[in-house]
């Protein structure tokens, strides 16, 4: 394992990585796991090589899973040796195995259900936030996906694959994510605090967006502001109203309007008509190729799109506010990061919990034993992994 940022977050974390003791394990593995610990204790322990895989290419993010495993097996009092194949924010291919876990196979049977939750969905978000960060890599992203999980394990999870997948994109120069909305996993990407100004529930509550970026400067004097500007449909009016009541933050780059515009209408002041015509204007050519339907969506549509966020920079920098940044929010998985680049996007920072993996059958991670006391052995279909646990036993 490596001594990326979000290891050492993770080393320092006193989140719930699982739990530790075999009772509450056993309940929450499947039975036969449990019963396969009963029928091995009675017949004679062996010592066992799990390799554990994925079908589909990811980025290695396996250090919840392992660190998890080392504090079971320091729990409960068995001898556990892992490798890790790959380091952290490393890609791997189809199949490929990403840890060998070999230890007793009456400890390390029941634990199977539980590390493969820890473990698939993590490679996933990691690939797909390293995707998102490659197709837009001069912007910076805010990870926002605490809100779509189920559960603070799944949000520890995807915030720690959202770092791992950041920082692989970092190492080939992209900005990638740079913080998250929450403090409780704002250490796995440097940060002590949670990132983000404000919901629209603030705006609806003081009544203007004008008055709810006065009311958070009140209290916030010294911070950056991002003020959300579609609550009443009038983003390009809204925003530049907010400019004009703090012209120290604008000029000094420290305002930030947010667009996060409903699917079901266009940004203030556009229509299909003129959503073309802004491109036309900025990015020439972007539209004249063959596109397809989310495609379109995206450069010219409803929502957040090229078009809109073109809009917004066309406005801010004709009122005299060039130093004032966009963010965007809605969707910004990596097919639309993508378009965006496509459309050159005047993007300062996405907001996105959109590397969540959106077909689950994806993560689904698998271990098999390929090795009983030291005798290659696997299931039929899987052989191809007896050449690498062969590789294995001659690294240990």
């Amino acid at each position: 394992m490596n001594s990326s940022v979000s290891q050492r977050a993770l080393n320092q974390s006193s989140g719930v990585l699982g739990p530790l003791d075999r009772k509450t394990i056993e309940s929450r593995t499947d039975a036969y796991f449990a019963r396969t610990r009963q029928i091995v204790e009675h017949f004679g322990d062996s010592r066992v090589t799990y390799a554990v895989f994925i079908r589909r290419p990811v980025i290695a993010a396996c250090g919840i899973a392992v660190t998890w495993l080392r504090n079971v097996a320091k729990e409960q009092g068995f001898d556990l040796h892992i490798r890790e194949v790959y380091d952290e924010g490393q890609w791997v291919g189809a199949g490929e195995p990403l840890l060998y876990l070999t230890g007793p196979f009456s400890c390390l049977a029941p634990l199977e259900t539980l590390l493969l939750q820890r473990l698939g969905a993590s490679c996933v978000a990691a690939h797909n936030a390293y995707q998102m960060a490659m197709a837009l890599p001069d912007v910076s992203f805010l990870a926002m996906e605490a809100r779509h999980c189920a559960g603070f394990e799944m949000q520890e999870q995807m915030g720690y694959a959202a770092a791992v997948g950041s920082q692989a994109a970092q190492k080939e120069g992209a900005r990638g994510f740079i913080g998250n909305a929450n403090d409780a996993t704002a250490g796995f990407f440097g940060q002590d605090h949670g990132l983000g100004t404000m919901p629209h529930a603030l705006i609806g509550y003081a009544g203007s967006t004008l008055r709810a970026a006065e009311m958070y400067v009140d209290v916030y004097p010294n911070d950056p502001l991002t003020i959300l500007v579609d609550y009443f449909g009038q983003e390009v009016t809204d925003a530049l109203e907010v400019c004009h009541r703090f012209p120290e933050k604008a000029a000094a780059g420290q305002l930030s309007v947010r667009l996060d515009t409903h699917g079901g209408r266009f940004l203030e002041g556009l229509d299909p008509q003129s959503s073309y015509a802004v491109l036309e204007r900025y990015t020439p050519g972007t539209i004249r190729r063959y596109r397809s339907d989310a495609e379109l969506r995206d450069l010219v549509g409803t929502g957040v799109s090229a078009a809109a966020i073109w809009r917004m920079r066309e406005a801010l920098d004709e009122a005299g506010f060039p130093k004032v940044k966009i963010t965007v929010s809605s969707g910004f998985n990596a097919s639309k990061c993508t378009t965006m680049r496509d459309a050159h996007a005047p993007i300062d920072v996405v907001g996105s919990g959109s590397f969540i993996p959106d077909r689950w059958s994806e993560t689904y991670a698998t271990a098999d034993i390929v090795a009983y006391d030291g005798t290659l052995r696997v299931k039929v279909g899987r052989e191809f992994l007896l050449n690498k646990a062969r590789a294995e036993q001659g690294a240990s």
